[in-house]
């Protein structure tokens, strides 16, 4: 559900409201009951997400190095172009 802001044009008061899209907007200044209530434009809200799972994995961390080829976990080296043995052809 979305947080509106709101703002009543009679006595300044300004808060927020928690609706449904599907609510109409609200007309009636809770702290003066005048019907002078104008919704203000919010900046949206942004998405955090915590814990383990799908999302904290689709992204490379920082500081943590690539995993290493089967061939680099051996002490061998690997060519650039094919990723086999260094003394490859290409």
């Amino acid at each position: 559900m979305p947080t509106y802001e709101y703002e009543c044009e009679a006595c300044g008061h300004k808060f927020e409201e928690m609706q449904k899209f599907s609510d109409k907007p609200l007309a009636t200044c809770p702290k003066c009951r005048k019907h002078k209530l104008r919704r203000l434009i919010g900046t949206g809200g942004g998405i955090i997400f915590k814990g383990s799972g799908f999302y904290e994995t689709d992204y490379k961390r920082k500081g943590k190095a690539a995993p290493k080829s089967e061939a680099a976990s051996k002490g061998e080296a690997a060519c650039e172009t094919c990723r086999h043995k260094k003394d490859c052809e290409s």
